[in-house]
């Protein structure tokens, strides 16, 4: 194996571009856990991390096989458009769907290991484009799993940030979810494309500049709102009598 000093820059590219590309992830990841007590989220979080880690060295071992899997676009579609339409349909008005709901028990695991899974999940469904990216800058395996990593470690610090703005603005979830449904909609119209349904093809410097606008736009309403009225205090003890 030859290093080359371009090698280092290739993975200081991967890391900011893991960070960009990922900066949606962050914020669907954040939401997924406020269900837990707060001195479960991050070991919920730990846990899900350390299973990307692995799926991301998996995946880059695979890139070659799984760029030719069309359906893994459109099962990761399906997964987020069902968690879009469960926030925006299956949980009243606005007030409601914006409650910190206790984190429930599913597929027969506990409420933890149950976050846990779904934070998996839905790291592996955005990590599909970031990874195909990843494999296209570098032939090399060593230096994309490098940048992945790194870039993983990089979003875990994001998240902890976002947690905390969250929890201050609970409106912000509307909008994240409004990102889920998005990507939901553009994993859709890439499967699409590659069977040959749809001639449209999703640019992805758009994509993320839309994520960035809705983000905003929810930050500025939430903003509006103002700061949540429940203390911290509060939203654990109303998860642990939820558990």
């Amino acid at each position: 194996m030859v290093v080359q000093p371009a090698d280092f820059v290739t993975i200081a590219l991967l890391v900011l571009l893991e960070g960009l590309l990922s900066a949606d992830n962050a914020l669907v990841l954040a939401i997924l856990v406020l269900g837990l007590p707060k001195r479960q989220q991050r070991k919920a979080l730990r846990y899900g991390i350390l299973g990307a880690f692995a799926f991301r060295i998996v995946a880059v071992l695979l890139a070659v096989h799984l760029i030719q899997v069309s359906f893994v676009k459109l099962i990761g579609a399906a997964y987020l458009l069902y968690l879009s339409y469960q926030h925006f349909f299956a949980h009243g008005g606005a007030e409601a769907r914006r409650e910190i709901k206790p984190a429930v028990p599913w597929l027969g695991l506990s409420a933890f290991w149950a976050t846990v899974v779904k934070v998996e999940l839905t790291d592996v469904v955005f990590a599909v484009d970031s990874i195909l990216v990843a494999v296209a800058m570098s032939p090399k395996t060593w230096v994309v799993i490098s940048g992945g990593l790194l870039g993983i470690a990089a979003m875990r610090f994001v998240i902890g940030k976002l947690l905390v703005l969250v929890r201050r603005y609970p409106a912000l979830v509307d909008g994240a979810f409004i990102i889920i449904a998005w990507v939901g909609v553009k994993l859709l119209l890439e499967f699409l494309h590659v069977e040959g349904f749809v001639h449209v093809q999703v640019n992805k410097w758009f994509s993320f500049g839309l994520i960035v606008l809705i983000f905003l736009a929810s930050y500025a309403y939430a903003r509006r709102l103002g700061p949540a009225d429940d203390d911290e205090e509060a939203t654990d003890l109303l998860n642990e009598k939820g558990r």
